[in-house]
Formats: structure tokens, sequence, C-alpha cells
């Protein structure tokens, strides 16, 4: 596997493990409803050879490595929903973040041991995260999966890897006094990747809040039912303030506002990045689909 970076890559597979000990030897088998389960032992090389054991055991890639969260969960299981806000850069209520370590194919050549204290430095001590997670992208397609090994001591991991299907969103909470310009590069550093523009900024109104299916299909340049555009400006003032974007381009007032930018990616093309709020503009939830990996 080679280091992850390209940036056309659209499906996100997320591996985690989880550190509560170990207990037996390698041992694929094909798990119910197109999952697949694995168990290795930790050695050096560990984390390449569980990404690669699922790759022969589905027939299907895993990707390339993008990077690696080691993770404290207080001794809790994590849920699939819990483990992608971790993996897309969200908060998870009692779950800290210990480190961060960008993926490489040395990454993929060290052990499990090696990551648990969240920094990749040969040291091979157990740390202080209970889990790892990591994450890696295909080349084409728009699949995901989440793989939770879980540990038995100290050398063997018991993984369950399953796939989902759908674009990986970005949910970023921002107040009003965040500029266009901020909210750019808020997405931005949660991506990795610059952008160009916004090239224009169209506002939306109506009575309530879209639902996640409708800021999906706004994601997608579709319209939806309700909210309705009533105005559109191009080449916005990056300093202007979320909050002052419809009193800018003529709307008084709304009980639900929401704007939609539109930026541009080398290769990828149009990207769209979709903020909304229902408190009057003090505070925004700004989504946008993953561009270009974690």
């Amino acid at each position: 596997m080679r280091t992850l970076r390209d940036i056309t890559r659209r499906a996100t597979i997320v591996t985690t493990a989880l550190i509560v000990g170990l207990t037996a030897s390698y041992a694929p088998s094909q798990a119910a409803e197109g999952e697949a389960r694995t168990t290795i032992t930790d050695h050096p090389g560990a984390p390449g050879t569980m990404l690669q054991q699922f790759e022969d055991l589905t027939g299907r890639p895993v990707g390339d490595l993008d990077k690696v969260l080691a993770v404290d969960t207080g001794g809790r299981t994590l849920t699939g929903d819990q483990l992608a806000a971790l993996a897309a850069g969200k908060e998870v209520d009692g779950v800290k973040v210990v480190g961060t370590i960008p993926g490489s194919r040395d990454v993929l050549g060290t052990t499990m041991a090696d990551l648990a204290d969240g920094a990749y430095d040969g040291s091979g001590d157990s740390g202080t995260a209970t889990s790892l997670l990591f994450s890696s992208s295909t080349p084409d397609g728009r699949e995901w999966c989440l793989t939770m090994c879980v540990a038995s001591g100290k050398t063997i991991w018991q993984c369950l890897l399953s796939r989902r299907t759908g674009d990986l969103i970005f949910t970023l909470d921002l107040a009003g006094s965040t500029t266009i310009g901020g909210t750019k590069a808020a997405f931005e550093k949660a991506n990795g990747v610059a952008v160009d523009g916004p090239y224009t900024v169209d506002t939306l109104v109506g009575d309530g809040g879209p639902s996640a299916d409708e800021i999906k299909m706004l994601l997608d340049g579709k319209d939806i039912e309700s909210m309705r555009r009533v105005a559109t400006v191009d080449g916005p003032d990056p300093e202007w303030a979320l909050a002052d974007i419809a009193d800018k381009s003529g709307v008084v007032y709304a009980k639900t506002k929401g704007h939609l930018f539109t930026l541009n990616l080398p290769i990828l093309g149009k990207i769209l990045v979709f903020c909304v709020s229902q408190d009057g503009g003090k505070t925004w939830k700004c989504s946008a689909k993953q561009w270009g990996g974690f």
C-alpha cells in the first residue's frame, strides 16, 4: 500500500482497534451480512497485515492509509456512528482523542502497541489510548467501512469489518461571527486540501431546518422542499460574517436561513458547502462532503 494523498478519492474505509486484551492466532472468516472477521497477533507490520487480510478475505480493496487516531473510550464499546464521527474530526461525549498519526508506509510496518500512545515513535509502549482508529481511502466509489478490532491481553487483535455506502459528510458548528473565509478555512483543515472560491453564495429561506436527506440533496446540487433560494451573490467578500450574508444579499427576515457556497477543487471540480441557522444567525451548522481524504 502506498501513502494516501489522491484528492480524487471519495470512499473511506475506517478500521478501529479497541485495546482491552488478546487471545488467539490469525484465523480469517466470512461473517454474516457481508461482514468479514479476522484475528491477528500483534507484530511489526500488524496494521498493514490486518488491512491486507481484509483485502484477501473480501476480494475488495480497503485503500491506502490516511491516518491513525489513538482514542481513549473510557472502556466503552463505540457505535459505528460514533466511530464515523471521530474519523470525521467530530467530538464524541466521553471519548478523548489521545493523538493523530499521519498515514505512511512506515506506520503500516509498526506494531499496534507502538501506535497506542498516539505517536509513531517505535517505543512499543501500550500507551494511554483504549482504541486505535485506522482511516484509509479507496481510489473510486462511494463506499466506506468500519472495522472494530477488539484486543484481549497484549498481542491478539480480533477484528470485524463491515462496509457501508454513501458519501462521508463533515458537519461543523460555527458561530455567527465566523467569516466566509473562516468557514472555508475550517473545511480546508478538516479535509487537508485547499480549494478555490467561494465563487457564489445562494441564500435559502424556510420555516424549518432541512432534514439530513435534504442536506445531502443540496450538497448534490438539487433543490429541496423545506427551503427555497431567494438570492445569489457572485464573488462574496471573504470577510462577511455568516450572520450578515442574508442582509447583504437583500434578504431581510426568515425563520430559518441557509447559505450554499460554491467552491472549486482542481480535478474534482465544483464543491458545495451548506450552512443553516435556526436561531437568527447566532449559530450555524455547516456541512460538506469529504473532498480530500481525512
